[in-house]
């Protein structure tokens, strides 16, 4: 079986939230995508609630977009600590991450039921399990630990 890169991180040293840069990869006809892991919650210690976790899922879809040019798709880990984002280009951690917290800080401040996106059984794969409450509820804790540029060491951007 192939390796997989997020696998042999060692999460009891990292030090979330941070963003941090699993791969850049150039394909044949030179296009880079990166790669990026946005962990929100610290490992083995907290995970996301699912309803939270899919409303700032939701969200992310469109304020990441606003937010920096790019983005292919940003998608929850299955463990509900963070989302891999994946871009075109070489976006540094600080780019990424001063996009994160600025989304994140609308998510918590500046958002309404309304403005989430995807809530209907037309538009969603599950659309019964949402909380916009839950969702901001968890951006305004991660946003008071401050974003790290780095996974290891606090750099708070």
């Amino acid at each position: 079986m192939a390796k997989v890169e997020s696998f042999t991180l060692d999460h009891t040293a990292v030090k979330a939230p941070y963003v941090r840069l699993i791969t850049r990869e150039t394909g044949n006809k030179g296009d880079v995508i990166s790669n990026f892991d946005l962990r929100l919650v610290q490992p083995n210690q907290n995970a996301i609630p699912t309803a939270g976790l899919h409303t700032i899922e939701h969200l992310l879809a469109g304020y990441l977009r606003d937010e920096m040019s790019g983005v292919i798709d940003c998608s929850p880990f299955g463990c509900r600590t963070g989302f891999h984002l994946i871009t075109w280009g070489e976006q540094s951690t600080e780019e990424v991450a001063k996009a994160l917290k600025a989304a994140l800080h609308r998510i918590a401040f500046d958002t309404e039921w309304k403005d989430v996106q995807g809530t209907d059984k037309y538009s969603c794969g599950n659309y019964r399990d949402h909380s916009l409450f839950s969702a901001q509820e968890w951006c305004k804790d991660i946003l008071d630990k401050g974003i790290s540029k780095d996974p290891f060491k606090r750099e708070v951007i």
